[in-house]
């Protein structure tokens, strides 16, 4: 499996800050924030990631699909 390229950690005031390689790129904050920590509880790695892109705009430019090999 790949190393995860999205990561998130919640704040205590409630915000969702989600970083992309280490760097934060996106924070939820109010009902954002609390639909994506619902959607996220017991959700398996993969579900994250999609989450986590979706919630960051990435998944609009195509990134959920993964990279494509060859040329």
């Amino acid at each position: 499996m790949n190393a995860p390229v999205f990561t998130y950690r919640s704040t205590k005031d409630g915000q969702v800050l989600i970083s992309w390689q280490g760097r934060t790129v996106t924070v939820l904050r109010g009902a954002s924030a609390a639909r994506f920590l619902a959607a996220a509880d017991g959700a398996d790695d993969d579900v994250l990631q999609q989450l986590m892109a979706k919630a960051t705009g990435n998944f609009k430019r195509g990134n959920e699909k993964g990279q494509r090999h060859g040329s």
